[in-house]
């Protein structure tokens, strides 16, 4: 009898990253959900950059299946592409941060 246990492989995305728009001085959050924990490598990027967490960019998980990004305090250029990546999983989606049009 061969037991075969939750690998990394055998792990699928539940819920993907959505695009989201957001205004400038805003917080954008990301969350990718995981059918189960202890997938390795995890890691976040935003237009190919490796993000890390500080004051700006929280990253966080809960019960190692839910994996959220937020970004504070937003501007116009870090509008682009979020991509999260755990082991061989890959989920992306558009930020998008707007401008606020001030009328004089």
């Amino acid at each position: 009898l061969l037991l075969l246990c939750c690998t990394e492989e055998a792990a699928v995305i539940v819920s993907g990253l959505k695009n989201t728009d957001v205004f400038v001085g805003e917080s954008a959050t990301f969350t990718c959900e995981l059918s189960h924990p202890g997938v390795k490598n995890v890691q976040w990027w935003l237009d190919g950059s490796p993000l890390h967490n500080n004051l700006v960019t929280e990253i966080s998980e809960q019960d190692g299946m839910i994996h959220t990004l937020t970004l504070n305090d937003v501007a116009c250029h870090d509008s682009g592409t979020v991509t999260f990546r755990a082991g061989s999983l890959i989920s992306s989606a558009k930020l998008l941060v707007k401008g606020i049009l001030l009328l004089k």
